[in-house]
């Protein structure tokens, strides 16, 4: 694996290399750790949410994907391929994992909308992640203290509950879907990241929103959209224990090859695949739009993947090249 320095700031205070214990934390609340490695860490629901925990994805779980195919160049023993269920429809792929307790990255398929929220939807937790369960179906949090039993492999809602400084963001956000049983489907903790306040409010979700116009208007087809994170070792921990990895980065791509061919110059040059990446930070954190491949190129240099990671199959162009 290869360590390459990197920057995060906790309210307001550069953490710099991977090193060392950060020993420093503030109010009591939330402590940064650095561990020597560095991984690639790249979707709230109503109580009859599920999701199911697959080594092969079944062929109604690959519908979230472009032809069918996972982002290629992550493997470790820790990832858990989950497919999201809802009312007994599969919604979208998470790859999560059960050392850092967060996502990888979500994978969706982006569906028109008006941006709505839903709010009215409790937080989740995947069963399956840390027991053997018959069921692939979701379950809402114990209102009692009782998730001593899965959360060794998971987020629960006590590691966001004190921290000052991080909020739950959202991978696969709900204002990327339009049916109110898939904006639910968004709302587990499977589907949740650490994000700074200001990039989660700020300049994430104006990207969010950008994308939502952008789709909305001239992708004529499916849109697959994967949206992942990057993790320099540090950590959220509670009662001295690490317990959830805290992004650098956030990123995400799509892919739409059928999309209207009349359309400005400048929203045209964006399709049929585009990505960004923006530093999850308080300050400087800016989104960059990219091509998916100089995307590709970034995420190789920040963080551990394997040199033949795409995140999508002949990255989004092959059933599109004879187009004009």
């Amino acid at each position: 694996m290869k360590h390459r320095g990197g920057k995060v700031h906790i309210a307001g205070r550069p953490f710099k290399g991977i090193k060392s214990t950060v020993d420093w934390k503030r109010n009591n609340f939330v402590m940064i750790v650095s561990r020597g490695y560095q991984s690639i860490l790249f979707v709230l629901v109503i109580v009859m949410a599920g999701a199911e925990v697959q080594e092969i994805l079944s062929p109604n779980c690959k519908q979230f994907l472009y032809l069918g195919t996972l982002p290629r160049g992550l493997q470790q023993q820790s990832f858990k391929k989950i497919c999201q269920f809802y009312e007994g429809k599969p919604r979208f792929v998470t790859l999560f994992d059960t050392f850092s307790h967060i996502p990888i990255y979500s994978a969706y398929t982006f569906k028109r909308s008006d941006g709505s929220k839903k709010v009215d939807v409790p937080w989740m937790y995947e069963p399956q992640l840390s027991t053997v369960s018959n069921s692939r179906e979701m379950q809402p949090f114990p209102s009692e203290n009782l998730h001593k039993s899965f959360e060794d492999a998971q987020a629960v809602l006590e590691d966001y509950s004190n921290s000052v400084i991080f909020e739950r963001g959202q991978l696969n956000p709900d204002e990327h879907q339009a049916d109110i049983h898939d904006k639910a489907s968004t709302y587990t903790l499977t589907n949740v990241v650490p994000q700074v306040r200001e990039f989660n409010i700020g300049s994430w979700k104006d990207h969010e929103h950008m994308i939502r116009r952008r789709l909305n208007n001239y992708c004529r087809g499916t849109a697959y959209i994967v949206t992942g994170v990057t993790t320099s070792g540090h950590s959220i921990r509670r009662h001295n224990i690490n317990r959830l990895g805290i992004p650098t980065y956030l990123w995400s791509a799509y892919c739409c090859t059928d999309f209207d061919h009349n359309a400005p110059f400048s929203e045209r040059s964006k399709f049929p695949v585009f990505a960004a990446h923006g530093l999850n930070d308080r300050e400087d954190n800016k989104v960059q739009e990219m091509t998916v491949q100089q995307l590709e190129d970034f995420l190789k240099k920040v963080t551990y993947v394997d040199s033949s990671f795409q995140i999508f199959y002949d990255n989004c162009v092959a059933l599109n090249s004879a187009m004009p």
